[in-house]
């Protein structure tokens, strides 16, 4: 899924703004930095590398322990929430998150749009610069004109953006310092220990990536103005990734992070959902009528359309594991396999026939690079 909130400030210019401000008690330090997993491949000559951030995880985590999860193809893995919760309890740990919970969900049923809140860590490279440009933001009462520079007006406009009012950025405000005692308590020791439990999956993932999957999706890629970017595996997410598109060069797609190895496969399918988001969305919006988009009937098109773009992509480029696709985003639903699978999985993503037809064109214009 990409964001419904246009990112109109980039990353560098975000990093610069938090680093010239004064960070506050609210969104002090915390012991999450940059959050570079093991096995992690650091190497910026690599197409597409895959990677993982801690910081992007805390503020996912967060939403996952506080919103209710109603969507069709669900943000987070499922039971995410009562893991975590029993595992904190084993720990005999209670944070800020779970004493603030009940303020933290209330704001976000007052405000649906809270939830798109959840791209803004794939514009920073860090935790610390997170936090210190939301502070700023919170110390400016979000108007950019408080602020002393320019980059410190893109960054105080860009969380504007997603917390425009002031209850939004109280609810902000008490977020991150949430996370901060979530983070110290608990959530960076979990983070790390999972990391290295995991590090076996992500060279797996790693390896199917860059030898096989990767090279087959690079024409898509390239024609669709994905040519590079990153991939993140992110321990909370389910089926329903978070990418963030700033044309050939910068683009961050992330996607779920396997449990087993035997899983590992799991990534590319989210992937694939992801990288064809844009050209569902467009088959979608071209194909539906005023009222339509009234009455959120294009909100579940798109959701279904995504899915279904995602098998034709891999049906056209990777045949051998649209089966797996197909029973994976059949299970993130709840809905049996059944004995036919590509029945049952066309009857739960059902879409109009001419969305179908339309996505099957762009893809067909796309890898034929026209």
């Amino acid at each position: 899924m990409k964001p419904l909130i246009r990112t109109f400030a980039l990353v560098s210019t975000i990093a610069l703004a938090a680093a010239c401000a004064t960070v506050g008690g609210g969104t002090g330090g915390t012991p999450t930095g940059g959050g570079v997993g093991a096995g992690e491949v650091n190497n910026p000559s690599i197409i597409w590398p895959i990677k993982t951030r801690e910081h992007v995880d805390l503020w996912l985590h967060g939403f996952a322990m506080l919103q209710e999860d109603t969507t069709f193809v669900p943000f987070f893995r499922r039971g995410y929430g009562t893991d975590l919760t029993v595992l904190k309890n084993r720990a005999n740990v209670v944070t800020q998150l779970d004493a603030n919970r009940d303020r933290l969900r209330a704001r976000l049923a007052a405000n649906p749009r809270l939830i798109n809140a959840q791209f803004v860590p794939l514009s920073f490279s860090s935790w610390t610069d997170l936090a210190a440009a939301a502070d700023l933001f919170i110390r400016a009462n979000g108007d950019p004109r408080a602020a002393s520079s320019q980059e410190q007006a893109g960054a105080i406009a860009f969380f504007a953006a997603y917390f425009p009012t002031s209850a939004d950025r109280d609810w902000l405000r008490l977020f991150v310092q949430s996370l901060n005692d979530e983070s110290s308590k608990f959530y960076h020791s979990y983070w790390l220990q999972q990391q290295r439990e995991r590090s076996n999956v992500l060279e797996l993932v790693d390896t199917l990536w860059q030898r096989t999957y990767r090279p087959r999706l690079q024409a898509f890629l390239n024609n669709s103005q994905q040519a590079q970017g990153t991939m993140l595996l992110s321990l909370p997410l389910d089926g329903e990734g978070r990418s963030q598109t700033n044309g050939n060069s910068s683009n961050i797609i992330t996607v779920t992070f396997p449990q087993r190895p035997n899983d590992a496969v799991e990534a590319i399918y989210v992937f694939a959902h992801e990288a064809v988001g844009g050209i569902a969305g467009t088959s979608v919006t071209d194909n539906i009528t005023p009222e339509q988009r009234r009455t959120g009937v294009g909100d579940r098109y798109q959701s279904a359309a995504a899915v279904r773009g995602g098998a034709m992509l891999l049906q056209r480029v990777a045949p051998e594991i649209l089966d797996g696709y197909m029973r994976y985003y059949l299970a993130s639903v709840n809905r049996p396999a059944g004995s036919n699978l590509q029945s049952a999985f066309v009857s739960a993503f059902t879409i109009p026939d001419t969305i179908r037809d339309a996505l099957g064109r762009q893809l067909d214009v796309v890898l034929g690079g026209i």
